[in-house]
């Protein structure tokens, strides 16, 4: 099954959690993020480790972009990776 890489684009996390430019390789196991900003985006990377194309502007690809759901406080990006 395949992995995603996640990486934090932006943040200004108010426990300071997250930095710019941390990346997590999701395999079988939960990365270390808050539960806010994961249970925002597992619905993304679990249709991307199952083979699923998302809504990316005007195209359809294998990545996503969201924000945590406190305030917008911290950006990610998801996509597929061979790592």
């Amino acid at each position: 099954m395949p992995k995603v890489k996640l990486t934090i684009t932006d943040s200004n996390c108010r426990n300071g959690y997250f930095k710019k430019g941390q990346e997590y390789i999701v395999g079988d196991i939960c990365p270390p993020l808050c539960h806010e900003l994961w249970n925002n985006i597992y619905p993304l990377v679990y249709a991307l480790r199952n083979g699923a194309e998302l809504d990316y502007g005007n195209t359809r690809a294998q990545m996503f972009d969201a924000k945590c759901p406190d305030e917008c406080r911290v950006s990610i990006h998801g996509e597929i990776t061979d790592d």
